[in-house]
């Protein structure tokens, strides 16, 4: 016979099991409704995930229509409140950055691996550390030394895209982002990948597979239904980056690293700027020191190396190929960006730093196309401690994020927003924009550390491809561009290149 009594029980045990678990799944969703702060019902344990299906910034950008300056989502479980009002982000970004939104999002250590100390992940005085060590890193000064180097990859890259077939259009990122490699490895420690000419070399295909990952993928959204078994994923070997890259790129690193140490001579470059200033894992924690300790330690070296290489080969390569879509698509200012490189830098005279960073309609045209579409839709900051800013509580703990994207396209900000007109950063307007509505390098004491490199490299490579090439759209460019969720173009900008003969 069937116990009834054990049947009852185990049914009791299932449906209370379910019931916790729904518990679980919608317990923080009632988070912003105690704030009085809108925001689109989540789902349980999904949160308003889901709704990024249909792009991140179109969903911000619905978002900031239907609730207006301050709404609240979920990421899963997470909270997020998402603010443009002006002085609120003011106060997150600049004023109160020290006091209270020092950090960023919460990344689990086990998920980030050993990039867990790299400048990007890190909090606090650690932070405060390791970017008042780096910043001297990135002075004019500093740029202007590595300046001959970028140059030299640059003409390299150059001589490259003259070589190829000029009948076949070219796919924009596949092209410079070797260029952006090269320049960074070549500069941070003085190694000559030369990934333009060797597409197979172990540094990128490492690289590569570092992006290649989706929004939706099991492993991600795993962690946004359930952080707490981050640890035992790792344990499993399962992490968001490709693991074996990362052991690549670490064992790489470390081979240059004790390879500068033995070399008493050579290039100062900023791993040997790095070294020079090492300090050990003791004095790093140390508390009872008067003067703040500057310096890195053996692995922060190792891994802010890392993230020199990541960003100057993503992001670089990201914004250079949005760049001469935008100008290829508005051939208007792409001639008005000639003429002022023809007047600069006549026919066999070379480009030199200082006249680069003077070009005006170059600096506005990177601008915009940065406006319309920022390398970084999203800034997050993390709030420390429980504040009131404009008569809004922000509870401790609680992820602010900031839609630069909504922001760049908000009519009330920027007259005709879905139009590329750099002439809205011209030296006569520019003091008309509000620094805290265009943030494409984020702000305030914890924006990026690299923006003035990034820049150099950029405005170098555009000087010289336009001297040296007529840049148009053809067949094979998407009109207009369609962008995946996390803005990405969904086919790669084609354009075509035409050789300029003795600048026409």
């Amino acid at each position: 016979m069937i116990d009834l009594s054990s049947v009852s029980v185990t049914w009791t045990l299932v449906v209370l099991l379910i019931t916790l678990l729904f518990i679980y799944g919608v317990w923080p969703h009632g988070f912003f409704n105690k704030l009085g702060i809108p925001g689109p019902r989540p789902w349980p344990f999904l949160g308003t995930f889901l709704s990024y299906r249909k792009g991140m910034c179109d969903f911000d950008m619905e978002c900031a229509k239907k609730y207006g300056k301050i709404w609240g989502i979920f990421d899963g479980r997470l909270p997020i409140l998402m603010i443009t009002d002006l002085e609120m982000i003011k106060a997150v970004m600049v004023k109160e950055c020290y006091s209270t939104f020092t950090n960023r999002r919460e990344t689990n250590e086990t998920v980030a691996g050993p990039f867990a100390d790299g400048i990007t992940i890190v909090k606090d005085e650690r932070w405060k550390r390791i970017r008042s060590s780096l910043s001297p890193y990135f002075t004019s000064g500093r740029l202007k030394d590595i300046f001959p180097t970028a140059e030299t990859h640059a003409e390299r890259f150059i001589k490259n895209m003259l070589k190829r077939d000029q009948e076949q259009p070219v796919k924009i990122k596949e092209a410079v982002a070797p260029y952006s490699l090269d320049v960074v490895t070549s500069s941070s420690f003085s190694v000559d990948i030369d990934s333009i000419n060797n597409p197979d070399d172990p540094f990128v295909t490492n690289i590569k597979k570092f992006f290649q990952f989706s929004l939706f993928s099991p492993f991600i959204l795993i962690l946004t239904l359930f952080p707490s078994v981050a640890i035992l994923l790792s344990k499993m070997g399962i992490t968001l980056l490709s693991k074996s890259s990362m052991d690549f790129f670490y064992k790489a690193l470390r081979k240059i690293k004790d390879e500068h140490n033995k070399e008493s001579n050579g290039r100062v470059d900023f791993l040997k700027l790095m070294i020079q200033s090492q300090i050990s894992d003791e004095q790093a924690v140390d508390t009872t020191s008067e003067q703040p300790i500057k310096g890195l330690t053996d692995h922060e070296i190792l891994s802010q190396s890392f993230v020199f290489i990541l960003g100057g080969y993503e992001t670089t390569s990201t914004t250079l190929s949005f760049l001469l879509y935008n100008l290829a698509t508005n051939p208007d200012c792409l001639q008005h960006l000639v003429e002022e490189i023809d007047t600069n830098f006549p026919f066999n005279m070379p480009v030199t730093y200082d006249a680069l960073m003077k070009m005006d309609y170059l600096e506005m045209a990177i601008n915009e196309s940065m406006r319309l579409l920022p390398t970084f839709p999203r800034l997050e900051r993390t709030c420390k401690k429980t504040v009131e800013l404009n008569g809004v509580t922000i509870p401790k703990g609680t992820l602010v994020g900031i839609p630069t994207y909504v922001l760049n396209r908000d009519p009330q900000l920027w007259g005709c927003p879905d139009e590329f007109r750099p002439q809205r950063f011209s030296p006569e307007s520019k003091s008309e924009v509000n620094q805290y509505a265009f943030m494409p390098f984020g702000l305030g004491p914890r924006n990026c550390i690299g923006m003035r490199f990034a820049l150099m490299i950029m405005k170098l490579l555009v000087v010289k491809l336009l001297q040296n090439f007529t840049v148009e759209t053809c067949k094979e460019t998407q009109i207009p561009l369609e962008l995946n969720v996390i803005l990405q173009p969904k086919v790669p900008i084609t354009l075509k290149f035409t050789p300029r003969s003795q600048r026409d």
